[in-house]
């Protein structure tokens, strides 16, 4: 096996889901690792087991066998941009990015800028997935105008890409860009957050996918209860 993903819990690991889901779409042959979050302090069982691979202390990361840094040890590749541009230099017959340039373009753009923006549906609304949170998002909704605000961007990029693309997914088949926006689908789903006509059949052909649809199963079958994943619940609620 050449290509090992290392990702953390599927429930809650947002970063994971994205190069989870990219590789199942494509039916990349890759072995998926495991490292489960017990804390993110410095010390902890999953900060020492990244340490051991990665520099960024953090997952998801790729590590190809085939290829050596140099210092001679396999090449490591972390941060999900990273991921996915590897993945589309070294299986390049696959349709990872758009082929049009300008609609690529686009893709690139706003994956870059879901990688560091949203900051208010990040923070209020943290990745659980099968998780009714519905009543939380009522209330986030009702009191968090920055959140209202990164909804309405996400409904006009949307909208947008897709009348360029013409669906049905954001650049046109299942590419990057869905796989990028996949843990923003898990947050607007499973916090029952109000959204756009379009955007609602978006996220409802984005779940069916079969390799996010693969990726929730998987999350719910393997969810364990977190306190400091875990902002809005208890665990006698579980």
């Amino acid at each position: 096996m050449s290509l090992t993903l290392f990702i953390g819990n599927k429930n809650y690991s947002s970063s994971s889901m994205r190069a989870g889901v990219l590789l199942r779409a494509f039916e990349i042959d890759v072995y998926e690792r495991f490292i489960r979050f017990d804390s993110f302090a410095p010390g902890s069982a999953f900060k020492r087991q990244v340490a051991e691979f990665s520099p960024a202390g953090s997952v998801p990361f790729l590590v190809d066998d085939t290829v050596t840094d140099a210092s001679g040890k396999p090449l490591v590749i972390w941060d999900t941009l990273a991921i996915i541009e590897y993945l589309a230099d070294r299986f390049t017959d696959l349709p990872i990015w758009p082929k049009d340039a300008a609609l690529r373009a686009r893709a690139r753009s706003l994956c870059a800028e879901m990688h560091c923006g949203f900051s208010a549906l990040r923070n209020h609304c943290i990745m659980n997935i099968g998780v009714d949170l519905s009543r939380q998002g009522r209330i986030l909704w009702r009191d968090q105008p920055t959140l209202r605000r990164d909804i309405a961007r996400i409904e006009n990029a949307c909208e947008e890409i897709m009348l360029w693309s013409k669906g049905p997914y954001l650049a046109g088949n299942f590419g990057a860009i869905d796989a990028f926006f996949a843990p923003v689908i898990m947050r607007l789903k499973y916090y029952d957050l109000p959204v756009s006509e379009t955007l609602q059949r978006y996220i409802d052909i984005h779940c069916a996918h079969p390799a996010v649809a693969e990726w929730i199963t998987s999350a719910i079958d393997t969810a364990e209860f977190i306190d400091f994943e875990e902002p809005y619940r208890l665990s006698t609620e579980i």
